[in-house]
Protein backbone atom coordinates (compact mmCIF):
# COMPACT_ATOMS: atom_id res chain seq x y z
CA UNK A 1 0.00 0.00 0.00
CA UNK A 2 1.10 3.62 -0.40
CA UNK A 3 0.31 7.30 -0.46
CA UNK A 4 -0.19 8.38 -4.06
CA UNK A 5 -0.27 12.02 -5.13
CA UNK A 6 -1.15 12.68 -8.75
CA UNK A 7 -1.21 16.05 -10.53
CA UNK A 8 -1.88 17.92 -7.28
CA UNK A 9 -2.45 21.64 -7.75
CA UNK A 10 -3.44 23.98 -4.95
CA UNK A 11 -4.21 27.70 -5.06
CA UNK A 12 -4.61 29.78 -1.92
CA UNK A 13 -7.51 32.26 -2.07
CA UNK A 14 -8.56 30.86 -5.43
CA UNK A 15 -10.91 33.20 -7.28
CA UNK A 16 -9.71 36.28 -5.41
CA UNK A 17 -7.35 39.09 -6.42
CA UNK A 18 -4.54 37.84 -4.19
CA UNK A 19 -4.79 34.18 -5.28
CA UNK A 20 -1.46 32.36 -5.13
CA UNK A 21 -0.59 29.00 -6.64
CA UNK A 22 1.23 27.01 -3.96
CA UNK A 23 1.45 23.65 -5.78
CA UNK A 24 1.45 22.88 -9.49
CA UNK A 25 0.91 19.36 -10.88
CA UNK A 26 2.78 17.53 -8.11
CA UNK A 27 2.97 13.75 -8.49
CA UNK A 28 4.74 11.43 -6.04
CA UNK A 29 4.44 7.99 -4.50
CA UNK A 30 5.34 7.09 -0.91
CA UNK A 31 5.74 3.35 -0.47
CA UNK A 32 4.97 1.50 2.72
CA UNK A 33 8.01 1.09 4.97
CA UNK A 34 10.36 3.60 3.34
CA UNK A 35 11.78 6.94 4.44
CA UNK A 36 11.09 9.77 2.00
CA UNK A 37 12.64 13.23 2.20
CA UNK A 38 10.99 16.40 0.90
CA UNK A 39 13.29 19.38 0.47
CA UNK A 40 13.13 22.82 -1.09
CA UNK A 41 13.73 26.46 -0.30
CA UNK A 42 11.35 28.47 1.90
CA UNK A 43 8.05 28.97 0.09
CA UNK A 44 8.54 26.03 -2.26
CA UNK A 45 5.28 24.37 -1.15
CA UNK A 46 6.56 21.70 1.24
CA UNK A 47 4.17 22.46 4.11
CA UNK A 48 1.19 22.84 1.79
CA UNK A 49 1.99 19.46 0.27
CA UNK A 50 2.22 17.57 3.56
CA UNK A 51 -1.04 19.11 4.81
CA UNK A 52 -2.74 17.31 1.91
CA UNK A 53 -1.37 13.95 3.09
CA UNK A 54 -3.80 13.70 6.00
CA UNK A 55 -6.62 15.86 4.73
CA UNK A 56 -5.89 19.08 6.60
CA UNK A 57 -6.16 20.53 3.11
CA UNK A 58 -8.49 18.60 0.80
CA UNK A 59 -7.64 18.30 -2.89
CA UNK A 60 -9.90 20.04 -5.39
CA UNK A 61 -10.48 17.00 -7.58
CA UNK A 62 -10.86 13.23 -7.27
CA UNK A 63 -7.96 10.75 -7.36
CA UNK A 64 -5.42 13.46 -6.55
CA UNK A 65 -4.44 12.16 -3.10
CA UNK A 66 -5.06 8.45 -2.53
CA UNK A 67 -4.03 6.79 0.74
CA UNK A 68 -3.95 2.98 0.73
CA UNK A 69 -6.48 3.00 -2.09
CA UNK A 70 -8.79 5.55 -0.42
CA UNK A 71 -9.43 8.83 -2.27
CA UNK A 72 -9.50 11.56 0.39
CA UNK A 73 -11.44 13.83 -1.99
CA UNK A 74 -14.49 11.61 -1.45
CA UNK A 75 -16.97 13.41 0.82
CA UNK A 76 -17.96 10.08 2.39
CA UNK A 77 -14.46 9.48 3.73
CA UNK A 78 -13.97 9.67 7.50
CA UNK A 79 -11.09 12.15 7.81
CA UNK A 80 -10.56 11.16 11.45
CA UNK A 81 -9.56 7.71 10.24
CA UNK A 82 -7.23 9.22 7.61
CA UNK A 83 -5.58 11.35 10.29
CA UNK A 84 -5.16 8.31 12.52
CA UNK A 85 -3.39 6.54 9.69
CA UNK A 86 -1.28 9.55 8.61
CA UNK A 87 0.13 11.44 11.58
CA UNK A 88 1.67 14.87 10.98
CA UNK A 89 4.20 16.47 13.34
CA UNK A 90 4.51 20.13 12.42
CA UNK A 91 7.57 22.31 12.92
CA UNK A 92 8.15 23.19 16.60
CA UNK A 93 5.35 20.83 17.74
CA UNK A 94 6.22 21.49 21.39
CA UNK A 95 4.38 24.81 21.00
CA UNK A 96 1.18 22.74 20.81
CA UNK A 97 1.70 21.02 24.18
CA UNK A 98 -1.09 22.06 26.53
CA UNK A 99 -1.87 19.46 29.20
CA UNK A 100 -0.62 19.62 32.78
CA UNK A 101 1.28 16.32 32.62
CA UNK A 102 3.19 14.41 29.96
CA UNK A 103 0.85 11.43 30.27
CA UNK A 104 -2.26 13.55 29.70
CA UNK A 105 -0.71 15.27 26.72
CA UNK A 106 0.40 12.08 24.98
CA UNK A 107 -2.93 10.38 25.72
CA UNK A 108 -5.01 13.19 24.21
CA UNK A 109 -4.93 11.77 20.66
CA UNK A 110 -5.85 8.17 21.51
CA UNK A 111 -8.71 9.35 23.75
CA UNK A 112 -10.05 11.47 20.89
CA UNK A 113 -10.06 8.31 18.78
CA UNK A 114 -12.25 6.66 21.42
CA UNK A 115 -9.60 4.07 22.21
CA UNK A 116 -10.61 1.96 25.27
CA UNK A 117 -9.10 3.52 28.39
CA UNK A 118 -7.23 0.34 29.34
CA UNK A 119 -5.40 0.53 26.00
CA UNK A 120 -4.58 4.24 26.21
CA UNK A 121 -2.02 3.84 29.01
CA UNK A 122 -0.21 1.10 27.07
CA UNK A 123 -0.13 3.27 23.98
CA UNK A 124 1.31 6.18 25.97
CA UNK A 125 4.00 3.95 27.50
CA UNK A 126 4.95 2.52 24.11
CA UNK A 127 5.01 5.93 22.44
CA UNK A 128 7.27 7.43 25.12
CA UNK A 129 9.55 4.42 24.90
CA UNK A 130 9.88 4.92 21.13
CA UNK A 131 11.28 8.42 21.74
CA UNK A 132 13.56 7.27 24.59
CA UNK A 133 11.54 8.72 27.47
CA UNK A 134 10.90 6.52 30.50
CA UNK A 135 7.18 6.39 31.29
CA UNK A 136 7.51 6.26 35.08
CA UNK A 137 10.03 9.10 35.12
CA UNK A 138 8.12 11.48 32.84
CA UNK A 139 4.40 10.64 33.10
CA UNK A 140 3.61 13.06 35.96
CA UNK A 141 5.96 15.84 34.91
CA UNK A 142 4.76 19.09 33.36
CA UNK A 143 5.67 19.17 29.65
CA UNK A 144 6.40 22.90 30.02
CA UNK A 145 9.28 22.24 32.44
CA UNK A 146 11.15 19.86 30.13
CA UNK A 147 14.18 20.64 28.00
CA UNK A 148 13.73 21.52 24.34
CA UNK A 149 14.65 18.03 23.20
CA UNK A 150 12.34 16.40 25.74
CA UNK A 151 9.43 18.61 24.67
CA UNK A 152 10.01 17.67 21.04
CA UNK A 153 10.01 13.98 21.99
CA UNK A 154 6.76 14.34 23.96
CA UNK A 155 5.12 16.08 21.00
CA UNK A 156 6.23 13.30 18.63
CA UNK A 157 5.06 10.68 21.14
CA UNK A 158 1.61 12.30 21.10
CA UNK A 159 1.32 11.42 17.41
CA UNK A 160 2.92 7.98 17.80
CA UNK A 161 0.35 7.11 20.47
CA UNK A 162 -2.28 7.06 17.72
CA UNK A 163 -0.32 4.26 15.99
CA UNK A 164 0.00 5.97 12.60
CA UNK A 165 1.01 3.88 9.63
CA UNK A 166 2.61 6.93 8.04
CA UNK A 167 4.42 9.58 10.07
CA UNK A 168 5.04 12.98 8.44
CA UNK A 169 7.53 15.26 10.21
CA UNK A 170 8.13 18.89 9.26
CA UNK A 171 11.68 19.89 10.32
CA UNK A 172 11.78 17.40 13.23
CA UNK A 173 15.18 18.58 14.53
CA UNK A 174 14.87 22.34 13.94
CA UNK A 175 16.23 24.48 16.75
CA UNK A 176 17.70 21.60 18.77
CA UNK A 177 21.27 21.11 20.00
CA UNK A 178 23.49 19.01 17.70
CA UNK A 179 23.62 15.92 19.97
CA UNK A 180 19.85 16.00 20.49
CA UNK A 181 19.36 16.16 16.71
CA UNK A 182 21.46 13.01 16.32
CA UNK A 183 19.48 11.24 19.06
CA UNK A 184 16.13 12.12 17.47
CA UNK A 185 17.30 11.01 14.02
CA UNK A 186 18.38 7.67 15.51
CA UNK A 187 14.98 7.34 17.22
CA UNK A 188 13.24 8.03 13.89
CA UNK A 189 15.31 5.32 12.24
CA UNK A 190 14.25 2.91 15.01
CA UNK A 191 10.60 3.90 14.53
CA UNK A 192 10.93 3.18 10.82
CA UNK A 193 12.59 -0.13 11.66
CA UNK A 194 9.39 -1.14 13.47
CA UNK A 195 7.38 -0.60 10.29
CA UNK A 196 6.27 3.05 10.32
CA UNK A 197 6.69 4.85 7.01
CA UNK A 198 8.40 8.24 7.43
CA UNK A 199 8.04 11.39 5.34
CA UNK A 200 10.53 14.03 6.50
CA UNK A 201 10.54 17.67 5.43
CA UNK A 202 13.92 19.26 6.08
CA UNK A 203 16.24 22.08 5.09
CA UNK A 204 19.25 20.23 6.55
CA UNK A 205 20.90 18.39 3.67
CA UNK A 206 23.29 16.48 5.94
CA UNK A 207 20.41 15.02 7.94
CA UNK A 208 18.18 14.22 5.00
CA UNK A 209 21.02 12.54 3.09
CA UNK A 210 21.67 10.24 6.07
CA UNK A 211 18.10 9.18 6.73
CA UNK A 212 16.09 9.30 3.48
CA UNK A 213 16.19 6.57 0.85
CA UNK A 214 14.35 8.73 -1.70
CA UNK A 215 14.04 12.50 -2.03
CA UNK A 216 11.61 14.86 -3.73
CA UNK A 217 12.82 18.42 -4.39
CA UNK A 218 10.23 21.19 -4.68
CA UNK A 219 10.82 24.55 -6.30
CA UNK A 220 8.18 27.29 -6.48
CA UNK A 221 5.41 24.77 -6.05
CA UNK A 222 6.63 22.34 -8.72
CA UNK A 223 8.55 19.09 -8.51
CA UNK A 224 12.06 19.95 -9.68
CA UNK A 225 13.99 16.76 -8.96
CA UNK A 226 13.38 13.30 -7.54
CA UNK A 227 15.21 10.03 -6.99
CA UNK A 228 17.44 8.23 -4.53
CA UNK A 229 19.53 10.30 -2.12
CA UNK A 230 22.66 9.36 -4.07
CA UNK A 231 21.12 10.48 -7.35
CA UNK A 232 19.63 13.75 -6.08
CA UNK A 233 22.85 14.88 -4.41
CA UNK A 234 24.88 13.92 -7.46
CA UNK A 235 23.02 16.64 -9.38
CA UNK A 236 25.34 19.30 -8.02
CA UNK A 237 24.71 22.12 -10.45
CA UNK A 238 20.95 21.59 -10.39
CA UNK A 239 20.88 21.61 -6.58
CA UNK A 240 22.80 24.90 -6.63
CA UNK A 241 20.44 26.38 -9.22
CA UNK A 242 17.54 25.58 -6.90
CA UNK A 243 19.17 27.59 -4.10
CA UNK A 244 19.93 24.55 -1.96
CA UNK A 245 23.13 23.34 -0.37
CA UNK A 246 24.85 19.99 -0.61
CA UNK A 247 25.70 17.79 2.39
CA UNK A 248 28.88 19.29 3.87
CA UNK A 249 31.18 16.37 3.01
CA UNK A 250 29.86 16.34 -0.57
CA UNK A 251 30.43 20.09 -0.84
CA UNK A 252 34.04 19.75 0.33
CA UNK A 253 34.79 16.97 -2.14
CA UNK A 254 33.07 18.86 -4.93
CA UNK A 255 35.26 21.92 -4.32
CA UNK A 256 38.37 19.74 -4.10
CA UNK A 257 37.54 18.21 -7.45
CA UNK A 258 37.12 21.64 -9.02
CA UNK A 259 40.59 22.58 -7.77
CA UNK A 260 42.48 19.32 -8.27
CA UNK A 261 40.39 17.03 -10.46
CA UNK A 262 40.11 13.27 -10.07
CA UNK A 263 38.14 13.45 -6.80
CA UNK A 264 35.11 11.18 -6.36
CA UNK A 265 32.73 13.73 -4.88
CA UNK A 266 29.61 11.58 -4.88
CA UNK A 267 29.92 10.76 -1.17
CA UNK A 268 27.22 11.42 1.42
CA UNK A 269 28.71 10.05 4.64
CA UNK A 270 31.68 11.19 6.69
CA UNK A 271 33.57 7.87 6.61
CA UNK A 272 33.66 7.44 2.84
CA UNK A 273 34.20 11.19 2.38
CA UNK A 274 37.16 11.15 4.77
CA UNK A 275 38.67 8.21 2.90
CA UNK A 276 38.41 10.16 -0.34
CA UNK A 277 40.06 13.23 1.21
CA UNK A 278 42.92 11.09 2.56
CA UNK A 279 43.32 9.52 -0.86
CA UNK A 280 43.44 12.98 -2.38
CA UNK A 281 46.14 14.06 0.13
CA UNK A 282 48.25 11.02 -0.78
CA UNK A 283 48.00 11.85 -4.48
CA UNK A 284 48.98 15.47 -3.77
CA UNK A 285 52.04 14.31 -1.80
CA UNK A 286 53.10 12.13 -4.73
CA UNK A 287 52.85 15.07 -7.10
CA UNK A 288 55.25 17.02 -4.89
Amino acid sequence: MSIEVKDLTYIYDEGFVFAKKALSNISLNILEGEIVGIIGHTGSGKSTLVQHLNGLIKPKKANTVVIDGVDIFDSKINLKEIRRKVGVVFQYPEMQLFEETVEKDVSFGPRNLNIPEEDVKERVKNALEMVSLDYEKYKDRSPFLLSGGEKRRVAIAGILAMNPKYLVLDEPTAGLDPWVRVEILNELLAINGKGTTLVIVSHDMDEISKIASRIYVLNRGSLALEGSSDYVFSQFERIKELGLSLPQITEILYMLNKKLGGVDYNKLDIDSGTDEILSCIKRCNKWK
